[in-house]
């Protein structure tokens, strides 16, 4: 049977609100949502759909599906097969088989934890926790989670199937960790677990994780600095300190 011929669309779409999460650069990002529960962020609902309207009922929802643009990835272009983390990034997989952002549209999907949502002055705020998204992350849609229809035990998970554990040891030095104190009593809650989680997953490239010997390493967290060191299996954090925006 003949369907005729498919010609290329204009899909006018444009952003509901935008992330605001503790991470300003990609690296460090958890590679999935839920793998750092203490990943917290919210979502700011922009004109005309911060309106308490338009999230009326998500309150009864403990986790949203958020749609949102690789906005960092825009002028990276697709890629037909890339090297997945989760295989070490040492196989290449076609890239309608992972989630990698390097997409022909660069649209990513996430299940987060629902917290709570906050309207003053008619203007919406949803709290969010487990999240893997960068700051200022574009979110084009949201839809609640629906366990009966998005969550099927009998789902077959490929290269994924199991969660993954923690990768690695994370230590803190004592000046380290005094530090992490003393800023968990100016307003960084539960920063602690917060960065011990995200080292658990080892954020390094897979050929930096099998370097033998020590390595240092950086990365952003809201607006400290973290530093640590790398030794096999073995991360310790050295140093954490602000720095300006």
């Amino acid at each position: 049977m003949n369907r005729g011929i498919y010609t290329p669309m204009n899909i006018p779409m444009q952003p509901i609100g935008f992330i605001r999460s503790g991470f300003p650069e990609k690296f460090g990002i958890p590679r999935q949502a839920g793998l750092v529960s203490e990943a917290s962020a919210s979502l700011e609902l922009l004109p005309p759909f911060d309106t308490p309207e338009a999230v009326r009922g998500l309150e009864g929802f403990s986790h949203i599906w958020l749609i949102f643009v690789f906005h960092a990835h825009l002028e990276s272009g697709w890629k037909p097969t890339v090297r997945p983390p989760r295989l070490g990034g040492n196989k290449r997989l076609g890239v309608f088989a992972t989630r990698s952002p390097f997409r022909p549209n660069p649209v990513g999907l996430s299940a987060v934890a629902l917290e709570r949502t906050v309207t003053q002055n008619g203007h919406t705020v949803l709290h969010l926790r487990g999240t893997d998204l960068l700051d200022g992350t574009p979110v084009l849609d949201i839809k609640p989670y629906v366990p009966y229809a998005d969550a099927l035990p009998e789902a077959q998970g490929g290269f994924a199937a199991e969660r993954p554990q923690p990768m690695v040891q994370v230590d803190f030095t004592p000046e380290a960790s005094a530090c992490c104190r003393k800023l968990e009593r100016q307003g960084y809650p539960r920063l602690e677990k917060l960065i011990r989680q995200v080292l658990e997953n080892d954020p390094r490239p897979a050929y930096q994780a099998t370097r033998p010997g020590k390595q240092n390493f950086g990365m952003r967290l809201f607006d400290l600095e973290l530093r640590w060191r790398a030794e096999n299996k073995r991360l310790t954090v050295v140093s954490i300190r602000k720095v300006a925006n």
